[in-house]
């Protein structure tokens, strides 16, 4: 089976910041996938310089990324730029997150 972009987000879905009940997709932190050759390259940001959870969210994609059928090596880079703003988080990240009382 064929590693594709899809299957990558689909498995970043299940990447889940630790301090929402949400994945990571939804908040916005992803700026970009890429499959070549069986390499994902994810593109990730996070919403400080500062967060705690980067190594765990880091590792935790290296897993799920990790686990896709076609997937041979995962390659995580952190960026900072574009800053990440409550913009980019998705409408259902909205509804989630409204949902536990948090307002954006």
């Amino acid at each position: 089976m064929e590693a594709t972009e899809s299957l990558v987000r689909e498995a970043l879905l299940r990447v889940s910041d630790p301090e929402y009940p949400l994945s990571i997709v939804d908040l916005g932190l992803i700026y970009g996938v890429r499959v070549d050759h069986g390499v994902a390259y994810v593109d990730v940001t996070f919403t400080s310089i500062g967060c705690p959870a980067i190594e765990m969210i880091v590792e935790d994609i290296h897993t799920e990324v990790g686990a896709v059928p076609g997937i041979d090596r995962v390659e995580v880079e952190v960026v900072w730029g574009p800053p990440w703003t409550k913009d980019k988080i998705t409408d259902r990240g909205r509804r989630v997150l409204v949902a536990y009382g948090v307002v954006v």
